[in-house]
């Protein structure tokens, strides 16, 4: 309170003449932890083959461990939903980023634990970490959603969530470098402890917008008359808060975020694909060693950014120029799937260079398209943003389990990836056929009262 009077003092004494751009750092502050975040996941991708050659895992026990993250991640979404609403953005993000930080740092000291108990402990560090990590990207939707006005949604939202293409170009060289000059132990200890040392600096930098001590009365007004969701902008505590567990019925029965939940299953397929079995996909069916898929990896990552980015600017640029918030959204994301299913064309081409090539050119087109979480800032219930962005994270990660069993199955049975780049690509249209007839509108969603 001694903020906002000080800060509205300033303005009548004609110190500040024009809008502050506070919500500008705090979108930096989600694009570096969530970029934060999908490094602490790979951590076991860059140490997983030193942990086998030291404790003797086989690549089925190493499986059953990568699946660890995933399962629980999934089944946690809502519970933190429920939390993020309950609780507010603010204190819930930070004791997740804490909490995760001190599961990976945990990882490290667990390697002392020889034979079948390393396993054991892996599995469930893992599977507490994904726990811990369930509220981030309803987090970030939610603080977007009561951030940034409308027209500048769809370019914001488009930033934190290509934070994932950076962290493979930014933290994935890093924790390799770390695991081969110093230990793979070592990995865990630096994501650790940065982990939780960035969640202390998140309780400093971030803040609703009408809390924020550096955000001025023109900025408030700019947001408010933007469109930003008023009851996360002036919000309720937390004690007078309707528990929101209720309304998850009325969420699974509105058609148009059904259809927006099936669509993020389908646009991330292309994601774990690209997470998971690109690179084996380059050493088995085109060759390359090791080293140089590890480094080629990197190339659809990049234009995966790009393309998210571009996405972003296109959809806010019609917004701004008249067109509807239905045809805005939808344009970018329906041509960014059409331009992933040009993965398929890589059955037909030879040169490895080449299959990079379109492969990059694939995941620039999902980039383009992965306007999801925007979509979901336009249309969650102002009184449950962080159960509607849980749920929509739910249905997308189903398909980090999916994918790696699908495309495993159909190369064991067929010898080669042909059918399963043609099984990603037909979720792209999947997608596709999601957003124009099913979604149709988009709206925010209204909730019934329930006693």
């Amino acid at each position: 309170m001694f903020n906002i009077l000080s800060r509205k003092h300033s303005q009548s004494s004609g110190q500040r003449t024009k809008p502050t751009h506070v919500r500008y750092s705090i979108l930096a502050m989600l694009f570096f932890v969530t970029a934060f975040n999908y490094a602490d996941r790979a951590t076991l991708s860059i140490t997983g083959t030193a942990i086998q050659k030291e404790f003797g895992i086989d690549a089925a026990s190493l499986g059953i461990v990568f699946s660890a993250f995933s399962w629980f991640y999934v089944a946690a979404q809502i519970p933190g939903g429920w939390l993020l609403d309950k609780f507010g953005t603010r204190i819930v993000y930070a004791f997740s980023i804490g909490l995760w930080s001190l599961f990976t740092l945990l990882q490290g000291v667990s390697g002392f634990v020889l034979g079948g108990s390393a396993i054991a402990t892996f599995f469930i560090l893992r599977a507490a970490v994904g726990v811990a990590e369930a509220p981030s990207f309803p987090g970030n939707s939610r603080l977007v959603a009561s951030w940034f006005p409308t027209d500048e949604r769809g370019m914001a939202s488009a930033i934190f969530n290509s934070a994932q293409y950076f962290a493979t170009v930014l933290f994935a060289p890093l924790m390799a470098w770390i695991a081969h000059y110093y230990g793979w132990r070592e990995v865990y200890y630096v994501m650790g402890i940065t982990g939780i040392v960035l969640a202390l600096v998140w309780l400093q930098f971030i803040h609703e917008p009408n809390q924020h001590p550096r955000v001025n009365e023109l900025e408030l007004m700019h947001i408010q008359q933007g469109g930003a969701v008023r009851t996360m902008l002036f919000k309720d505590s937390p004690s007078r808060q309707p528990s929101t567990m209720k309304y998850l019925p009325q969420l699974l029965r509105n058609r148009m975020l059904l259809g927006v939940y099936f669509g993020q299953y389908f646009i991330n397929t292309l994601t774990y694909f690209f997470l998971t079995w690109f690179p084996v996909y380059l050493v088995q069916a085109r060759g390359m060693t090791i080293l140089k898929a590890g480094f080629i990896a990197t190339l659809p990552a990049i234009a995966g950014f790009l393309g998210g980015i571009l996405g972003g600017w296109i959809s806010d640029r019609m917004i701004k120029r008249g067109f509807s918030l239905t045809v805005s959204r939808k344009t970018p994301i329906v041509v960014g799937m059409l331009l992933s299913t040009s993965i398929i064309l890589c059955n037909y081409v030879d040169s490895p260079m080449v299959v990079v090539a379109v492969m990059a050119f694939s995941f620039f087109g999902k980039g383009v398209g992965a306007l999801g979480w925007a979509v979901v800032s336009d249309t969650a219930p102002k009184e449950i943003g962080g159960l509607s962005g849980a749920l929509f994270n739910m249905f997308g990660n189903i398909a980090g389990i999916t994918t790696p069993i699908v495309i495993g199955f159909l190369v064991s049975k067929t010898g080669s990836f042909s059918w399963s780049l043609v099984y990603v690509g037909a979720n792209a249209i999947g997608a596709i056929v999601c957003y124009l007839f099913i979604v149709k509108e988009i709206k925010r969603v209204e909730i019934r009262a329930i006693p």
